[in-house]
């Protein structure tokens, strides 16, 4: 998990380096399934299993709610931006 993790951060520092953007977006959108699949793995699996033991519903419902909390951060976030000036 925490591997993915760091990948998809340098990914992240090398686009705001001046990376094709192209193939960084499909680089950070391939690895977030496998970081994705870590952290469901994490949360759902018990804890002889090295995981917390949540359960899949429990996980479902944390995956979820993140979900939907960023999707509407995000669009109110985008709607507070100021218009660009007109030339």
């Amino acid at each position: 998990m925490v591997l993915f993790g760091t990948m998809i951060a340098v990914t992240s520092f090398a686009y705001r380096r001046g990376a094709n953007p192209i193939l960084t977006f499909w680089i950070a959108y391939v690895l977030t399934r496998p970081l994705g699949a870590s952290v469901g793995d994490l949360l759902s699996q018990p804890y002889n299993d090295g995981g917390l033991a949540f359960g899949t519903i429990a996980t479902s419902a944390v995956f979820l709610t993140v979900i939907v909390t960023l999707v509407a951060w995000l669009s109110t976030a985008e709607q507070a931006q100021p218009e660009p000036a007109e030339r």
